[in-house]
């Protein structure tokens, strides 16, 4: 079942540990999305925490938009924006659709290696801030609802701000994570 901009607009809380296991594709590219991380309007590690901003508008915009920004000045990051001001951060995925074309653009073959790390993910996908604000239920995307995932739950990787915070999401055991994390039984 494909996910409408509806399921976005409610709680980053809800949503994020729901779209572990979902398939996402742009163009036809992509795989299985088995790693997030959950970015609300209270929190300041989130580009939100601070108001709206040309950088940060798409967060401010409606549900089942995508916010995608760069990092650092060298690589794209993938969020899906849900409530006002939350997005969830697309941390990686298991390619299933397009190996060919993701191994081109990441200069790679190596499936683990293509899209386990939110860098890497836009990579493959073809992402840059040419997406930014586009909607998630219209071409160039696709976003297929989840099947039954174990989760694993952990604080988040690589902030300053907020680290603590148990909101990173992944299913557990993938080989495909940036990362491993700690499994818990979804609720």
């Amino acid at each position: 079942m494909k996910l409408r901009r509806s399921f976005f607009a409610r709680s980053v809380h809800d949503v994020a540990p729901e779209i572990v296991g979902a398939t996402l594709l742009v163009d036809g590219i992509g795989g299985k999305i088995v790693e997030v991380e959950a970015y609300d309007h209270e929190d300041p590690a989130a580009h939100s925490y601070g108001g709206p901003t040309a950088r940060n508008a798409s967060m401010f915009g409606p549900p089942g938009h995508v916010y995608v920004y760069r990092s650092y000045g060298v690589h794209w990051c993938l969020n899906f924006v849900c409530e006002t001001a939350s997005a969830v951060l697309i941390r990686a995925l298991e390619p299933t659709k397009g190996l060919e074309t993701m191994a081109a653009r990441r200069g790679t073959a190596e499936p683990r290696l293509l899209a386990a790390g939110p860098g890497r993910l836009t990579q493959a996908l073809g992402l840059t801030g040419e997406h930014d604000g586009l909607p998630l239920d219209k071409p160039p995307f696709a976003l297929y609802a989840a099947g039954d995932v174990e989760i694993a739950v952990g604080p988040r990787i690589g902030l300053t701000k907020a680290a603590e915070v148990p909101w990173r999401y992944g299913e557990a055991g993938s080989q495909y994570l940036s990362r491993p994390i700690r499994p818990r039984p979804r609720s």
